[in-house]
């Protein structure tokens, strides 16, 4: 075990679903041509008052309810001062002393474990605009499109002690947030985007001194740019220096990360309660009534399914990875016969083939062109021994959202099953008869050679068998 451990904590900035700004009524729409979405309010221009988005805090509110954090019946807006080419007030702002939501945790699965990540706050704020360097001729360029998004931030307490939890930690907020509609989770649009906060100790010290990594907006950059900073503050205190208090970027390209600027405290950016916005009142009835419309979450889902089905952890946590894909399977099964083992192969099936085909296509749970009843009658085929799972697999591609085209395929193709204990026994006395190999290094103990016998009678039904039959009748003959 290396005496080295890392530190993680991870401040997340979700873009909330609202069609007009947090504080103006200008859209938030994505890609229109640059500061074509920027009104008087996100300019600054002088004269102009924030009008605060109702939207936006009943997106805080459902986020605290999910996360069983304390909804603030009073909170402030701050001014959080610094100056920055595309911040035109020269301040953000955004909360401070009293947030929103504090504390609450995260739940999630890696491996087979359910780990949980602490909250320290949730709070609202408005995003800055957008540099461009591109295309200017040696100059930059700025967009104020984004001036006035409105962001929940998440930072959460440092309990990560990997990349691997940080990343799966980071995917189920992700998935959280798309859940509860708060989020659309777009990281390629900057609709999520996260900052680890990383650091290292020796097992059993007090906490290092850390860095902050902006803007990792895959889950891949953020497992690569976590591992690769750890790797350099162990080797720097290793040679005798010090780890200074910094921000830093990832650059992909050469897998490290670089300095950005000196990492500023609270005190850094002046802090003081914004004089246009009164304090945000949430009233209980308020809370009440947003959570009457919560959703099931992901994490009651996957008890039940762990409960109910005796779903392993893992395969529990995949398919409540999103609602779309949990909608799907719960849909399957109210379409399913009932029988002990359809919540199992319905599991697997979601899981695996029909996630695969979802991947080829490049299409989501929200768009699978399978019906969940015409999948339903598939495995139910395959349950009840009418098909393979092999002859189910090779139709699956070809099913849309007629049900009863299961059945039809099925004929049409000669797929049934020979289940038929007498043609079956005639097989299996054929192959014992034309294999006496075989049938002798079963006797002496071979396994394999059992394996090899029931492909023969496979092969000899044109592999129409039921395999589960084909290998009790086998192993009868064998062993009477």
């Amino acid at each position: 075990m290396s005496p080295w451990e890392i530190v993680i904590g991870l401040e997340t900035h979700a873009q909330l679903t609202t069609a007009s700004k947090i504080f103006s009524g200008a859209s938030t729409a994505f890609g229109a041509p640059p500061n074509t979405q920027a009104s008087a309010v996100d300019l600054a221009l002088p004269g102009t008052l924030p009008v605060l988005n109702r939207g936006a805090v009943e997106r805080a509110i459902r986020f605290g309810l999910a996360v069983g954090g304390e909804i603030a019946p009073a909170s402030v807006f701050a001014r959080k001062n610094y100056f920055y080419p595309d911040l035109p007030k020269g301040y953000q702002i955004s909360q401070y002393e009293l947030p929103v939501v504090a504390g609450g945790e995260v739940a999630f699965v890696l491996g087979d474990e359910e780990r949980r990540v602490r909250l320290t706050r949730a709070h609202l704020e408005e995003d800055a605009g957008k540099s461009l360097h591109e295309d200017f001729h040696g100059m930059s360029g700025i967009d104020l499109n984004r001036a006035g998004t409105p962001l929940l931030e998440i930072v959460s307490e440092p309990d990560m002690r990997s990349a691997a939890e940080a990343v799966a930690y980071a995917r189920a907020l992700h998935a959280l947030v798309r859940w509860i509609g708060i989020c659309d989770g777009n990281m390629q649009e900057g609709s999520f985007r996260c900052d680890a906060n990383v650091s290292v100790r020796r097992r059993g010290e007090p906490l290092g001194t850390r860095c902050e990594i902006k803007n990792l907006n895959s889950f891949r950059f953020m497992e690569r740019a976590i591992e690769y900073e750890a790797r350099r503050q162990v080797e720097l205190i290793e040679d005798g220096g010090k780890v200074v208090q910094e921000t830093r970027l990832f650059d992909p390209d050469r897998g490290e990360t670089r300095p950005m600027r000196s990492k500023e405290d609270a005190q850094d950016y002046r802090y003081f309660p914004d004089p246009d916005l009164l304090p945000l009142e949430i009233a209980r009835a308020w809370v009440d009534e947003v959570a009457a419309s919560m959703p099931t979450l992901p994490s009651e889902r996957r008890a039940r399914y762990r409960d109910a089905f005796a779903l392993p952890a893992y395969d529990a946590a995949l398919l409540s990875e999103s609602r779309e894909k949990s909608d799907y399977f719960e849909a399957v099964l109210a379409a399913a016969p009932p029988g002990e083992r359809l919540p199992r192969l319905a599991a697997n099936w979601v899981n695996g083939e029909v996630a695969a085909l979802l991947n080829d296509r490049a299409l989501d749970f929200g768009r699978c062109p399978i019906a969940p009843a015409t999948l339903a009658r598939l495995l139910g085929r395959v349950d009840d021994g009418t098909i393979s799972a092999k002859a189910a697999k090779d139709l699956l591609g070809e099913l849309g959202a007629d049900a009863s085209r299961v059945d039809a395929l099925i004929a049409s193709r000669g797929l049934e099953q020979i289940s038929d204990t007498g043609a079956l026994e005639a097989a299996v006395d054929q192959v014992i008869a034309a294999q006496p190999r075989y049938v002798e290094d079963y006797r002496s103990g071979k396994e394999k050679a059992f394996n090899a016998l029931v492909g023969q009678v496979m092969k000899a039904t044109q592999g129409k068998a039921n395999p589960q039959e084909v290998s009790r009748l086998l192993r009868a003959r064998l062993d009477a």
